[in-house]
């Protein structure tokens, strides 16, 4: 067979474009592809919910990939082994009931257990404004990261999504757009973003799932993006609370 470089290109652009338009109305859409997103990701769609993720970056797993300091090495405590078993991920009990994992392994079970549950990713997609209806989240603006990267005036596109996830990490990126929009009108104590606190992992680790919830109406966190909303502390290269809080938000919002 002789391979023709423009049905390639043609092949590319329509398969793509039939998914985009297909996941542009969804039940729950996801902003971060690192663990707590894709796993949000993948007991959503287990339980039938129509779910995309959208992942600014060319690659999913956010600070995953290096464990702690470029030691690709995965921490987690007894609480989360059973979320690392139905991934199928092979992990080692060590000193006083820590499991350790290869951080490569785990990304990459997570996320194929999550596309092969229904999951849809799409990566190198920014989100760069939220919808709000009647002072709810209704859904997401997005363009390409490559355009938001490069300054362009580009305008961007709009999908319609029941629920929003903010699973940005550190940097709680949804929560802040809908700070900037509407003002100081979370569900915390100030109404504002609090901010993350100085690394403390017991008390982390316990606040991350403590702090996964609804911060506005029909958006909610998870991840580091619920301390930093929140505020309490980070917890380092410790990655239970992680999939738990991922976890605990599917169910909030099934």
């Amino acid at each position: 067979m002789k391979i023709d470089d423009i049905t390639i290109s043609k092949i590319i652009i329509e398969s793509f474009t039939k998914d985009f338009i297909d996941y542009m109305d969804v039940d729950v859409a996801i902003v971060g592809g690192g663990p707590a997103g894709m796993t949000a990701g993948y007991y959503l769609a287990k339980k039938g919910k129509k779910v995309v993720l959208f992942e600014r970056k060319l690659s999913i797993g956010g600070g995953m990939w290096g464990g702690g300091m470029m030691y690709n090495k995965c921490v987690f405590q007894e609480s989360a082994k059973k979320i690392l078993d139905e991934f199928g991920i092979q992990s080692k009990k060590i000193r006083n009931n820590y499991y350790v994992t290869d951080a490569i392994e785990t990304v990459t079970a997570i996320c194929l257990k999550a596309i092969k549950q229904g999951l849809k990713i799409f990566n190198l997609i920014s989100v760069e404004d939220v919808v709000i209806i009647k002072n709810t989240i209704a859904g997401l603006v997005l363009n390409w990261s490559a355009v938001m990267i490069a300054g362009l005036h580009v305008d961007p596109m709009t999908i319609r999504a029941k629920y929003v996830i903010d699973a940005t990490g550190h940097a709680s990126e949804i929560a802040r757009l809908v700070v900037k929009k509407m003002g100081k009108k979370l569900f915390t104590k100030t109404g504002d973003i609090i901010g993350e606190k100085p690394m403390y992992a017991d008390i982390g680790e316990k606040s991350v799932v403590k702090n996964t919830k609804e911060c506005y109406p029909r958006l909610f966190v998870c991840g580091m993006a619920s301390n930093a909303v929140f505020g309490a502390p980070r917890m380092g290269p410790i990655f239970g609370g992680m999939i738990l809080s991922g976890k605990k938000v599917s169910e909030l919002i099934i």
